[in-house]
C-alpha cells in the first residue's frame, strides 16, 4: 500500500474504534453480559448487528487491506449510529468517492438555530432534498413524536412516514398524495445524484423496506410543486397548517419548512402542544 493508503487506513481504523466505543449495549438493545474490559460495545457485537463476518469487520478496524461495499458500509454506520457528516467521513475513508455532505447536510449555523427556536410555536424543520432532517424547533419534534429518540442516522422524513407506525399515522387526510409527492420531488432530485451511494442507498433501503414507496418509485413520476397545507393528528387535536419553504444553508439546497395555523383552533393547538411536558407526550417516535 502507498504511504497515503496507510494512513487513511489507520484513520478509518481509529475511527471506527472510537465510534464503537462510545456506544453501549444498552443503547442498541443487546445483554450487558457481564464486567467489561473495555469501553463501548464489542468487535463482535458490532459484526453480528451490521451483519458482518466477526474476521473481517477486526480487519477493517485493524487497517488491513480490504475493500468494503457500499451496502456494508452504510450497515456499518447505522450499526454505530453515525450521523450524515459521520457517514460521509467513513466513506472518504473506506475509498468509495461520494458527494460531500455540504452540499446537502450543512449543520445549522447558530443564526439558523436562533430562526429555528425563535419560530417556537410554529414548527420548523430544515431538511435535505433527499429529506434527511437537519434540524427542527420544539414545536416540530413534539408534532411529530420525539425525533430527540430517533438515531441520528434513521432521522429522514422519508424513511419515518413510510416505515415508522406514528410517522404513518400522523397525516389526518390526504397521506396518498403526500406519499406521492414526497417520492415525486426524490425522483426529480435522484438525477444530480445518481453516482452517489448514500442517494443509491436512501432509496434502496426505502424500496426493500415499504412496499408502498417501492410501488410509487417503480412509477417514476417526478413533481416539484409544493403541497401548500397539511392536516396533522397530535396529541392535542387535529392541526391544519399551511407550509412555507425558504432556501437555506451555503449551497442553498436545504429547505426550511415553517408551519403556520389556518385556524384559531390550530393555533391555539399549537400553543398547547408546545406546553407538553415528556410524560404527556404519549406518541413518542
Amino acid at each position: 500500500m502507498s504511504s497515503s493508503s496507510v494512513a487513511r487506513r489507520t484513520e478509518l481504523a481509529d475511527f471506527l474504534r472510537t465510534r464503537r466505543e462510545r456506544l453501549t449495549p444498552d443503547d442498541v438493545g443487546l445483554p450487558r453480559g457481564g464486567r467489561r474490559r473495555t469501553p463501548g460495545l464489542r468487535r463482535e457485537e458490532v459484526a453480528l448487528l451490521a451483519g458482518v463476518g466477526v474476521t473481517w469487520y477486526t480487519w477493517l478496524e485493524q487497517g488491513r487491506e480490504i475493500n468494503a461495499s457500499v451496502q456494508v458500509l452504510e450497515a456499518i454506520a447505522r450499526t454505530l449510529r453515525m450521523d450524515q457528516n459521520e457517514r460521509w467521513y467513513l466513506f472518504q475513508l473506506a475509498g468509495v468517492t461520494i458527494v460531500p455532505p455540504a452540499n446537502e447536510c450543512d449543520a445549522v449555523t447558530a443564526a439558523g438555530r436562533e430562526i429555528l427556536d425563535r419560530l417556537d410555536p410554529l414548527p420548523a424543520v430544515v431538511i435535505s432534498p433527499r429529506y434527511d432532517i437537519v434540524a427542527y424547533n420544539r414545536a416540530y419534534n413534539r408534532m411529530v413524536g420525539d425525533l430527540d429518540a430517533v438515531d441520528p442516522g434513521e432521522r429522514n422524513q422519508a424513511w419515518l412516514f413510510f416505515t415508522h407506525p406514528y410517522w404513518r399515522t400522523l397525516c389526518l387526510r390526504g397521506r396518498a398524495q403526500a406519499a406521492a409527492h414526497m417520492v415525486g420531488t426524490m425522483r426529480a432530485a435522484m438525477p444530480q445524484h445518481l453516482d452517489d451511494p448514500i442517494w443509491a442507498g436512501t432509496v434502496r433501503r426505502l424500496r426493500e423496506a415499504s412496499d408502498e414507496f417501492d410501488s410509487l418509485w417503480r412509477r417514476h413520476d417526478v413533481m416539484d410543486r409544493a403541497l401548500p397545507a397539511k392536516d396533522f393528528r397530535s396529541p392535542v387535536g387535529d392541526l391544519h397548517l399551511h407550509v412555507s419553504r425558504f432556501a437555506v444553508g451555503t449551497e442553498g439546497v436545504n429547505r426550511m419548512m415553517v408551519y403556520t395555523p389556518l385556524d384559531d383552533d390550530t393555533r391555539a393547538r399549537l400553543d398547547q402542544l408546545l406546553a407538553l411536558d415528556a410524560r404527556q407526550r404519549l406518541h413518542a417516535v
